[in-house]
């Protein structure tokens, strides 16, 4: 059966041939939905033979849901452009792809890869995120950032593991901590949900004691630290930004903010 591989992309170089080198071991088509990039995102991926399309930025479930929409496959595998499929993996999916599999949608094994590290913990490693279905199976919710997959079937598991390289280095990370907590803030707004100064105080400190106590963070070294101080921050400022949006309309009407 054909497998479609769907992308959704805005400046992606530094990691898209990693993502799309694998991708293509396994892919029928790969199917690109990309939002303005500046660097050389489409030509990479024009160059790997991707169906590259051209959108304004919706939101991470709407530009899902337009990906999803261009890809032909029977089987939709719908990854992130930092995510790498492993050998194992791969196997794994040429399997169900000639038929052996018994379910309809499966959550596969994500493990993190920080600042050149696995994080191990911390809860960051041995994530299982829906990412392959038949068409028509699932469908994603129209959140502008950490959406939803809805489906009506029975979730199955693959151990076998997708590497997600979340942050090539700390550089990286903040050149997306703004849009990201712009966007996890005018979520929250079209939500309803409220700010206050004990969220924008007490929800970091809560969050890093989790991650780096209660989840063991401190066990991946430096790198488990970095990543749970960065986190507890992206909390405060998501927090603060959504105080911002009631006060004065912040981050509303710009949606690349």
């Amino acid at each position: 059966m054909k497998l479609s591989v769907g992308i959704i992309t805005f400046n992606e170089e530094k990691i898209l041939p990693v993502t799309l080198k694998a991708a293509s071991k396994v892919a029928d088509e790969i199917v690109i939905v990309d939002s303005n990039s500046s660097d050389d995102t489409v030509e990479i991926a024009r160059n790997f033979g991707a169906k590259v399309y051209d959108e304004e930025w919706k939101g991470f479930g709407p530009q899902k849901n337009s990906v999803i929409e261009k890809c032909s496959g029977e089987w939709i595998l719908l990854i992130d452009a930092d995510e790498e499929l492993s050998e194992e993996l791969i196997g794994k999916i040429k399997e169900i792809k000639n038929g052996s599999y018994d379910h309809q949608v499966y959550q596969i094994n994500r493990c993190s890869v920080c600042f050149g590290k696995e994080l191990k913990h911390g809860g960051w490693s041995n994530q299982y995120a829906t990412r392959l279905w038949k068409k028509d199976s699932v469908k994603v919710s129209d959140n502008l950032v950490h959406e939803d997959y809805i489906t009506d079937f029975e979730i199955g598991k693959i151990k076998e593991k997708i590497n997600h390289y979340s942050y090539l280095t700390l550089k990286d990370y903040f050149d997306r901590f703004n849009r990201y907590t712009s966007l996890g803030a005018e979520e929250y707004y079209r939500r309803g949900k409220k700010s206050g100064v004990l969220k924008i105080i007490l929800n970091p400190m809560y969050k890093f004691f989790r991650m780096y106590f209660l989840r063991l963070g401190f066990l991946d070294g430096i790198e488990g630290f970095v990543i749970a101080c960065t986190s507890s921050m992206y909390s405060m400022v998501k927090y603060f930004k959504l105080r911002e949006i009631y006060r004065n309309g912040s981050y509303v009407e710009n949606k690349n903010s």
